[in-house]
């Protein structure tokens, strides 16, 4: 997945003198881990709503950052973070109102079960911190993850996140499932066909003399295509998790905060409680504000066993930033905007799979829309090569998005919330000229 519409060192002569250069000095001081997006790489200098300027002041349209949750550059969030950092900033060792505050604003969105809350800076440390409570709860060790799933860059995590790639190998106790993808598999089977995969993951456990700690799932699956129907297709799969002792841990870092349109979580779509929910930077709108909310019975055993301190997760600012993400998301009703948007997006790229073939399967919920490109409708084969051109395209006439999915070959979009219904057209208009020009 990291690959996929990744710069690479054939396009560097492509070029100018200045992106070389600017290239060169990343590469030197930077090292060769990270990656760019795009044959032709962006320099971004500013963010506005659902905009991004170049350096030369050109707009594109950001139809994936969904980081930035509530636009680029909200005044509500840059006020409150100014306002608190202007007074006070420390960690979570003195008393604050600001973290008491943010925590029952933020567990007021979840179920009652889930009425603890953990800070962190990351979704990586968010997911690292629920798979240490979910072994001191259940004394297990396993972890089940889809195929080709991705949960964070720390050490436990990367090895349960195998959308990283080859080279970065699946712990012992990690074990994976088939996704259950909607494209492929009929809607009455999906819940069963991936609960079966589960049990299989359970056993396979069993056999090398583990147990599973917990399953732990994107809810709209991101990674691995983006499956968000039907509602209620995961709830099987939790029960069996359960039935082995495990708990079900809702990664909701990319489906959170109303993204799509029906509920603020992404869980709650299936109908379940999960035992842990991560959450990520998209609560302070790009701030590094992440966490968890848990059961306490869940929590209880790693509150007695452990002492848990992040310097920064949970400080005053940060705290100020999620507060005022909520009061966004609330005033500005942008869960009715992501339903609205994206059910008006979706039915505009359909409308081209009318006139295009490589469109396959046009899908999501609220704003986040996952498009699969096939080369053949009847066989549903992968069109990789030519999503990364449709990917570059859209970025040469300004429009952001990339790929997703373990054959890279679903656009994903997953924009702003504030994203309007004009915006969703410039999209449609500007694919439309992309793919008539393959």
């Amino acid at each position: 997945m990291t690959m996929a519409n990744a710069f690479g060192a054939g396009d560097f002569e492509r070029l100018s003198a200045a992106e070389q250069s600017m290239i060169k000095r990343r590469e030197r001081v930077l090292g060769p881990a990270y990656r760019l997006f795009y044959e032709r790489p962006l320099h971004f200098v500013r963010g506005e709503g659902v905009w991004l300027y170049d350096a030369e002041g050109c707009a594109y349209l950001d139809a994936y950052n969904n980081v930035a949750s509530i636009g680029h550059g909200n005044p509500a969030v840059l006020e409150a973070i100014a306002r608190q950092a202007e007074t006070l900033n420390t960690h979570t060792r003195y008393l604050h109102e600001n973290i008491l505050d943010y925590a029952e604003a933020l567990t007021a969105t979840c179920p009652s079960e889930l009425s603890q809350v953990m800070f962190t800076c990351t979704g990586s440390e968010a997911n690292d911190l629920a798979m240490r409570i979910a072994r001191a709860h259940t004394k297990a060790e396993g972890l089940i993850v889809t195929r080709f799933a991705y949960h964070g860059v720390t050490s436990s995590i990367a090895e349960a996140s195998p959308s990283l790639g080859k080279f970065v190998q699946l712990g012992d106790a990690v074990r994976t499932v088939p996704a259950p993808d909607s494209y492929r598999i009929a809607a009455g089977d999906m819940g069963r066909a991936f609960a079966n995969g589960v049990r299989e993951a359970i056993a396979d456990l069993k056999a090398h003399g583990m147990r599973p700690a917990a399953l732990m799932v994107d809810t709209v699956f991101s990674s691995d295509g983006i499956f968000t129907d039907p509602p209620g297709f995961v709830a099987e799969a939790v029960d069996a998790v359960r039935e082995a002792g495990g708990l079900f841990i809702a990664d909701e870092v990319q489906p959170g905060l109303g993204r799509t349109g029906d509920a603020f979580w992404g869980f709650q779509r299936h109908g379940v409680v999960p035992d842990i929910v991560t959450m990520g930077k998209p609560l302070g709108a790009g701030h590094p504000l992440a966490g968890l909310a848990v059961r306490p019975e869940v929590l209880a055993a790693f509150g007695r066993e452990c002492r848990y301190f992040n310097t920064f997760g949970g400080n005053p600012v940060s705290m100020a930033a999620g507060m005022a993400v909520l009061d966004v998301i609330e005033r500005e009703d942008l869960m009715a905007n992501a339903q609205r948007v994206g059910r008006y997006l979706r039915a505009g790229i359909a409308k081209l799979a009318e006139r295009h073939s490589l469109i396959g399967d046009v899908r999501g919920a609220g704003l986040f829309v996952g498009v699969e490109l096939v080369t053949d409708r009847q066989a549903r084969t992968p069109a990789t090569a030519e999503t990364a051109r449709i990917v570059n395209g859209l970025r040469e006439r300004q429009v952001l998005l990339s790929a997703t999915g373990e054959h890279a070959n679903t656009l994903k979009i997953r924009p702003p919330l504030v994203f309007s219904e004009a915006n969703a057209d410039l999209l449609v208009e500007t694919m439309d000229e992309v793919l008539a020009g393959l």
